[in-house]
Order: C-alpha cells, then structure tokens, then sequence
C-alpha cells in the first residue's frame, strides 16, 4: 500500500466532467504538448492555480499594507523555472496561462530543441533513460526545466543515442515554441 503520509492527488478533475466545449479544449491541449492523458494536463493546472491563489492573497495583503516575505519567494521560483520575465511581478502570476506551465516541462523541451523528431518520440527518449539535464539522467516527462538548464539538455551519455550514427537520433534543429 505505501506510506499513508505520501499519498496526495496532485490534480483535481473537473468540477463538471461533460461539458463538450471543454472536453474538446482539453484535447486539444493533450495533443498540442503530446500528454499522455488528461491527468497531466489537470496536473498542470493545479501547479497554475497554487501559484495564481498565492499572489491573489498576496496581492490582497499588499493592498491592506503588509508585505508578505512569501511574494518574492514565489516570484523568484517561478523567475528561476522560466514561466515569468524577470520584470514579473505578482500581477504577471495572475495572466500566465496553462501552456507556460506545459511549456517548461522537458518532453517539450527536448522536442523543441530538436532532439527527438516528434513530442511522442521525445517522452519515450526521457522514458527509456536518453536524455540527460545538466549531466544527470532524468526519466520524467513532466520535470520544470529551469531557465539555465535548458541549454544543458543532451542525450544522456551512457545511451546508445549519445552515438552520431544512431538512426532514431534526430538531426538537432530547434523548433519555434507555440502550442
């Protein structure tokens, strides 16, 4: 069974579960980013919506007059993954979108840095253990690439598409961003 303390939900389902226009966005989404079903996608809502309700507390304290020392920390966190401009401030947390989140995760990366030739190709090269972020080996398709790791993606050494004449290797050509 597992350690009882571990056991969270890292999502929530939608409130309404059929409701057509929805559904439809959904998978367009799921497509767009080459999710493996709707739970990573609810995943990264609820990292979008802890961060949106912390800086709309935030910024209702601001208002009353007390600075909170969380504000910068959050700021900074989501500075430091790439998902705000470094002139972000708490108003900027409230107009990001689901994408920036999916944007940063490293299936995405790896895709558009032109590593692997499509999004499924690339979550099967992290799943089978190919991809390397900033020398260590990570098997997870839904890891936040940080801002300065993202030139540190590679194939990770030990895998045999660390080799140039690999025929599954993609010719590395970075992709334009945009889903």
């Amino acid at each position: 069974m597992g350690y009882p303390g571990k056991n969270r939900k890292m999502y929530e389902r939608p409130r309404t579960p059929w409701q057509a226009e929805r559904i439809a966005g959904e998978v367009e989404v799921v497509k767009a980013f080459g999710l493996r079903n709707k739970r990573e996608l609810w995943k990264a809502q609820a990292v979008l919506r802890k961060y949106r309700q912390a800086s709309r507390k935030m910024l209702a304290a601001v208002s009353v007059g007390q600075a909170p020392p969380e504000a910068e920390a959050i700021l900074n966190r989501l500075k430091r993954l790439g998902m705000l401009k470094e002139e972000g401030d708490l108003d900027a947390i409230l107009s990001l979108k689901v994408n920036d989140v999916l944007e940063r995760r490293l299936q995405t990366q790896v895709y558009r840095q032109g590593l692997a030739n499509s999004l499924k190709q690339s979550r099967q090269f992290i799943v089978h253990g190919h991809i390397q972020v900033s020398g260590r080996r990570v098997d997870v398709p839904g890891f936040l690439v940080k801002r300065g790791e993202e030139m540190s993606i590679d194939y990770y050494m030990g895998s045999p598409m660390a080799q140039e004449g690999h025929p599954e290797r993609a010719t590395r050509t970075a992709r334009v961003g945009g889903a």
